[in-house]
C-alpha cells in the first residue's frame, strides 16, 4: 500500500507542476476555450490540462518501475500498464488536435476507436464473462474485441459529456479511481493473489494525476482539461477495468472465500466502472434521448446537462460540483462496500451517505431560496 501511495503522490505532484507549463503552452498555441452560450465560464480559459495529466500518469508508472515491491511484479503488469499509457497518449493527441482546430464528431470518434483498438490489439481486453446462474462464458475473439471497444469508447464519451463545470470531471474520475483501486486491491488480497496488479497501479496513477490537476481546475478554473484530458481519463479508467477482468475472470469475488451467488458479485468487474460512471452515463443517455427527440444529432451541444440543472435549481458552481462528487462517491464506494462486505454497518453507512446527499441536493437550495 505504501508504494501505491508513493505512486499516487508522484503522479499528483508532476501533474500539478506540469499544469503551469501546459497552461502557458496552450495560451501560446491559441488552444483556449472561448465563452459560448452553453458554457458557464465567463472568460476564456486555456486547454491542455490533459497533457499535464498524461505526464503525471507517465511519472507514476516510471516511479513504480523503481520501487522494491512493484518493480519485482510480473512483466505482464507493466506491459498492460504501458499499453494503456500509450493508448492514452494516442487519444490525448486526438484531443489536443480537437482543442486546437475543433475536429468534427466523426473524426474524433475515429480517433477514439483507434486508441481503443490499440489496447485490444495489445491484449488489454475482455476475454470472458461469468454470468449469474451459469458457468464461465468465453467470448470469441471478435466478440471480445467489439465488447471491449464499446466499453472503452462509451466510457471516454461519458467523461467527455460530463466535463461541463470547473473540477467536475477530474473530481468524479479521481473518486472513481480511488474506489476502483480499493476494490481491486481488496479483491487481490481476498483471493491470495499478488497485490501488484495492473488495475491498482493504473488507478493509483489516475487518481494522483486528477488530484494534481484539480487545484488548477476547481472554480474558478485557471486551466481546462479539454478533450485531451476528458478522453484520456475515460480511456485509462476503462483500460484498468479490462486488465482487472483479465486477471480475476475466474476467481471468487467474496471476501470470505464463499460464492455469494449474487449477480452483483459475479459481474462486478464490469459493473463497477459503470456504477462509478453512472452519473455521466446517465447524463450521456439523457442527452442522446433529448436531442434525438428534437430531431437533432446526438452530438449537438446544449445547456441541459445534469450540472446545468443543478445550477438552475439554485446551487452555486462549487456546490453543484461537490454534490455530483457526492453522488459519484455514493454509487462507486457503495458498489465496493456491497460487493466486498456483508456487514450491516456497510449498508448503514451507504444509507446515511445517500440521505445526506439527497438533503444537500434537493432540500438545502429550497431553504436558501428567496421567498416568493
Amino acid at each position: 500500500m505504501r508504494e501505491y501511495l508513493l505512486v499516487f503522490l508522484t503522479a499528483a505532484v508532476v501533474s500539478y507542476l506540469l499544469c503551469v507549463v501546459a497552461r502557458e503552452l496552450a495560451m501560446r498555441m491559441g488552444a483556449v476555450a472561448q465563452v459560448r452560450d452553453r458554457d458557464v465560464h465567463a472568460i476564456p480559459i486555456p486547454y491542455f490540462g490533459g497533457v499535464a495529466m498524461l505526464g503525471g500518469l507517465g511519472a507514476g508508472l516510471l516511479i513504480a518501475h523503481h520501487l522494491p515491491f512493484l518493480s519485482k511484479s510480473q512483466p505482464q503488469i507493466f506491459h498492460d500498464a504501458g499499453v494503456v499509457l500509450v493508448g492514452g497518449a494516442i487519444i490525448c493527441a486526438v484531443g489536443v488536435l480537437d482543442d486546437l482546430i475543433e475536429l468534427d464528431a466523426l473524426t474524433k470518434l475515429g480517433g477514439q476507436i483507434v486508441a481503443a483498438g490499440y489496447l485490444v490489439l495489445n491484449d488489454v481486453q475482455l476475454y470472458s464473462l461469468r454470468l449469474p446462474g451459469s458457468d464461465q462464458l468465453t467470448l470469441d475473439s471478435t466478440q471480445a474485441m467489439l465488447f471491449s471497444i464499446v466499453l472503452i469508447v462509451g466510457t471516454v464519451n461519458a467523461i467527455n459529456f460530463v466535463d461541463g463545470l470547473d473540477g467536475l470531471a477530474s473530481g468524479m474520475v479521481c473518486i472513481g479511481a480511488v474506489a476502483f483501486f480499493l476494490f481491486s486491491y481488496r479483491l487481490a488480497d481476498a483471493n491470495n493473489e499478488t497485490l501488484a496488479i495492473t488495475a491498482a497501479l493504473l488507478c493509483a496513477c489516475l487518481a494522483g494525476a486528477c488530484a494534481g490537476f484539480l487545484p488548477h481546475n476547481f472554480y474558478p478554473a485557471r486551466i481546462f482539461m479539454g478533450d485531451s484530458g476528458s478522453m484520456l481519463l475515460g480511456l485509462v479508467l476503462s483500460g484498468s477495468t479490462l486488465t482487472l477482468t483479465g486477471q480475476f475472470a475466474t476467481v471468487d469475488l467474496s471476501t470470505d472465500g464463499k460464492d455469494t451467488g449474487t449477480a452483483l458479485a459475479i459481474l462486478l468487474p464490469i459493473l463497477l466502472p459503470i456504477s462509478i460512471l453512472v452519473v455521466p452515463f446517465l447524463d450521456l443517455v439523457l442527452a442522446v434521448v433529448r436531442r434525438t427527440r428534437r430531431g437533432q444529432m446526438f452530438y449537438q451541444p446544449d445547456k441541459e446537462h445534469l450540472h446545468h440543472r443543478l445550477l438552475e435549481f439554485g446551487h452555486s458552481q462549487r456546490k453543484a460540483v461537490v454534490i455530483m462528487w457526492l453522488w459519484t462517491g455514493l454509487i462507486g464506494f457503495g458498489a465496493v462496500l456491497i460487493s466486498l462486505y456483508t456487514s450491516p454497518y456497510a449498508l448503514l453507512a451507504i444509507a446515511f451517505w445517500a440521505a445526506v446527499t439527497a438533503v444537500l441536493t434537493f432540500v438545502v437550495p429550497r431553504l436558501h431560496s428567496p421567498a416568493s
